[in-house]
């Protein structure tokens, strides 16, 4: 199994890294020809105005946008939540579309009103996961097809699921806790 991490800007170090500990195959991706070959691909937190202005820059938009809808899984963390969403609100960013979701950037607020909780997210266990939000978005509204996979104490959805895309405000990378990569290459095996 070979995941990339779209290495554009942001924290793709930090999955792959993730990746490696569960003996995963995983590799840096700035180019559209180190595409190929891939059976999942990772887009990461970072800030999302930058990240979809070199994606589009190195014509990686429309690559992976066809590649997911072929079926290749993608997980998008933060900024890489707001890429995959229908649609951002409040912003003309182009995305992928590739979630059924609008999400709200720096819903919480500014750096200084980043933060860290415990989730219950029943998919990965009864293990509280740890959520760590810096400058997060929010999913202000899902489709009936999309599964919520996370919720905060006041109902803000923060996670979820739509076939094989997943997508998540928090930044599991920043953990130790690999359940979240793992549970990512389950439904990249086929086993979720």
């Amino acid at each position: 199994m070979k995941i990339g991490a779209l290495a554009s800007q942001g924290a793709f170090a930090e999955h792959i890294s993730a990746l490696h500990r569960l003996d995963a195959e995983a590799v840096p991706v700035r180019l559209p020809r180190e595409l190929k070959g891939l059976d999942g691909l990772i887009i990461p937190g970072g800030e999302s105005t930058s990240i979809s202005r070199l994606m589009l820059d190195y014509n990686l938009m429309s690559e992976i946008a066809a590649l997911a809808k072929d079926g290749m899984p993608v997980f998008g963390t933060c900024a890489g939540m707001i890429l995959m969403a229908e649609k951002a609100l409040g912003n003309n960013l182009e995305s992928l579309g590739l979630i059924n979701i609008a999400v709200r950037r720096n819903a919480f607020g500014r750096q200084r009103e980043s933060f860290e909780t415990k989730l219950s997210i029943p998919a990965l266990g009864e293990e509280l996961f740890p959520g760590v939000f810096i400058r997060a978005p929010m999913i202000e509204h899902y489709d009936s097809d999309v599964e919520v996979l996370a919720q905060l104490a006041d109902g803000t959805a923060v996670a979820a699921r739509q076939g094989g895309s997943l997508a998540s405000a928090f930044h599991p990378e920043l953990t130790s806790d690999l359940r979240f990569h793992r549970y990512f290459l389950d439904i990249v095996a086929g086993n979720l």
